[in-house]
């Protein structure tokens, strides 16, 4: 990781330096930050030689070095101090709360539309909305380009950024284009390393944000944080980590709930944890209840299907979408919840 003296590299300087780490067969990733531009290297930076090189240059601060499979999403890396906002919540100080429904039923538009005004009164801060769908089944609902406009409709009216997920490049650039404010990124990409490295490429400096869901099929942690370190490593460092439920199931749940892995993520990486509770356990009944474990886990955020009128909904909002009452009292109890969780995440890392 290069560190400048200055905000950023001039292109001169950033010319030279990578004339440098191309002698050892590295090249550079830049990536912005709040207040400084630092620079990844890629490929082996344990040539002392070129460190050394590096080093020597009278507008490079310093270069760390972290030799571990995820060297910018590593806590101990320099993107630690990044500080990931959006609508006016700043990421680990603030809890988020992001709502709102499964899938965007094109022909009933009212429904999203009053869907958006009832959880920005209930207290959320991102609106959720699903333009495409994945399915199992190739019969079933795959969602519709057309939502977009829905979409970005219910963000003018409401004032409140969106999320939506997107399943190859296509959708990336339309989402993008659209102005969508935080792309998801779902379990059945989340492996996926060629559209994640997309991702990173296509939000640069754009403020985007992006929620990675976890894999149903991901093992160890490290593999879900490197997941992430493609996003990053393509130019985007506003990156959230999503537990949401893997297999096998758990009778009667949906998923397997794995909330309990954040305080695990939170000693290995910088990136905030936010939690989908509705794909983990299934049913809307058991929602509120896996939401608030999450958040005494140590979340920053929880991510919950909601709808005005969850019967009439599509996709998954029938049985895991709850009520914007339901979210109401969820965003109270867990703001109290929250500030209490706070005390105990200083044990995790004594000396942050």
């Amino acid at each position: 990781m290069i560190i400048p003296k200055k905000s950023k590299l001039t292109d001169e300087q950033l010319q030279e330096v990578t004339n440098i780490l191309a002698e050892f067969e590295c090249n550079l990733t830049p990536i912005p930050g709040t207040t400084r531009t630092i620079y990844a290297i890629r490929g082996d930076e344990r040539h002392e030689l070129m460190i050394n090189r590096i080093e020597g240059l009278s507008y490079i601060s310093k270069v760390d070095t972290v030799q571990s499979p995820y060297k910018l999403m590593d806590l101990q890396a320099s993107l630690a101090s990044h500080k990931i906002k959006i609508a006016g919540k700043t990421l680990g100080k603030d809890f988020l709360v992001i709502a709102g429904q499964c899938t965007i039923d094109p022909k009933n538009p009212n429904y999203f539309f009053e869907t958006a005004a009832a959880v920005k009164e209930a207290g959320a801060h991102v609106i959720r909305g699903g333009v495409w769908k994945p399915r199992t089944s190739p019969h079933s609902y795959q969602g519709n380009s057309k939502a977009v406009e829905i979409l970005m409709e219910a963000a003018s009216r409401t004032g409140m950024p969106v999320n939506t997920e997107v399943m190859d490049e296509e959708q990336l650039n339309i989402a993008v284009d659209a102005g969508a404010h935080m792309i998801q990124v779902g379990a059945r990409n989340a492996l996926n390393y060629s559209l994640l490295r997309k991702i990173g490429e296509k939000t640069a400096n754009k403020g985007t944000i992006i929620l990675l869901k976890r894999s149903l099929h991901m093992g160890p942690l490290s593999e879900f944080i490197c997941a992430a370190e493609y996003i990053v490593a393509g130019g985007n460092p506003n990156v959230l980590l999503c537990p949401r439920g893997t297999v096998p199931g758990m009778d009667g749940y949906r998923n397997h709930p794995d909330e309990s892995i954040t305080p695990l993520l939170k000693q290995k990486t910088w990136s905030p944890v936010v939690v989908d509770p509705s794909h983990s356990v299934g049913k809307a009944v058991y929602v509120p209840q896996a939401a608030l474990a999450a958040v005494a886990y140590g979340a920053d955020g929880i991510c919950v299907e909601t709808h005005c009128s969850p019967k009439n909904g599509i996709g998954d909002d029938p049985k895991q979408a709850i009520t914007p009452d339901v979210l109401k009292t969820l965003v109270d109890d867990s703001l109290r919840i929250f500030e209490l969780s706070k005390k105990y995440q200083t044990y995790l890392n004594p000396g942050a």
